[in-house]
């Protein structure tokens, strides 16, 4: 029906030293899936005006590495609980003048330089392959969305880049970083792939909240777990704020430009 509302189902993946910062309201028990289990109990939680999944991909103590992460299993347990959007919150390094340390993005585009993950369902077990189509693997109305959040919560947000997503779990060298820079690279991280394409597969919305805390390798003089620690508060900061934002006046919003497409900016 033209204009009518669609009812949305939203979960959290976080990453490094992000806590739900929400009211838990229910523990889903970890469960095997058709992939194997799930980094940890998806919890049920409220943010601002919103009930929501949140679920840490490193595992409740933050034991797994990057590689070594579930995708299948976290995007599947979620969309078996009937969520239609993903947001990632996902840590990255600072390539280029585009994105700032301590300042958070909206990557629109990504590279992707992992390998040995399991990066899709489709596993030889079913009679007919899809080829996802995935020129745009960030969902654009999810990140129309929040970005609408961002400027009614008065948060500074990085509209667009790309999004390097590298194998981990050590960090890059500067001539590394130097490569994914001559790729066209903004930042740099370790989770946004597959969680991206398992998503979009399974026909949910993703967007990824890059939450900016160093400059990458090559580009400070400093340790790099310093910066980690001097820029890491600031950027976290915004990431919350702009959630807030976007899960209690903006939701509203949200759901009428996911209805009404042609209305987004």
């Amino acid at each position: 029906m033209p204009g009518a509302r669609v009812s949305r189902s939203y979960a959290l993946i976080e990453g490094s030293g992000f806590e739900p910062d929400a009211e838990s309201l229910a523990d889903r028990p970890v469960a095997d899936t058709p992939y194997g289990q799930p980094s940890a109990a998806v919890r049920q939680v409220r943010r601002g005006d919103q009930q929501l999944y949140w679920l840490p991909r490193h595992g409740d103590r933050h034991t797994i590495p990057p590689h070594k992460i579930n995708y299948r299993a976290n995007i599947y347990a979620l969309h078996a609980l009937g969520v239609t959007d993903v947001i990632g919150i996902n840590t990255v390094g600072v390539i280029t003048g585009r994105v700032s340390p301590g300042s958070i993005a909206l990557p629109n585009q990504l590279i992707d330089y992992t390998w040995g993950r399991e990066h899709s369902f489709a596993d030889g077990t079913v009679d007919s392959v899809e080829h996802l189509e995935f020129g745009e693997p960030f969902a654009t109305e999810l990140r129309t969305a929040l970005l609408a959040a961002a400027r009614v919560a008065d948060v500074p947000c990085v509209d667009g880049g790309v999004y390097a997503v590298t194998q981990g779990p050590r960090l890059e060298t500067a001539a590394e970083v130097d490569r994914l820079e001559r790729d066209g690279a903004d930042m740099v991280g370790m989770t946004a792939m597959p969680e991206a394409a398992l998503a979009a597969e399974l026909g949910m919305r993703y967007a990824s909240i890059a939450v900016a805390v160093n400059p990458a390798a090559g580009r400070t003089q400093h340790s790099l777990h310093d910066e980690v620690r001097r820029f890491s508060k600031t950027a976290r900061g915004r990431a919350h704020a702009l959630l807030d934002g976007f899960f209690s006046s903006t939701l509203a919003d949200t759901e009428a430009r996911t209805a009404n497409p042609g209305k987004s900016q």
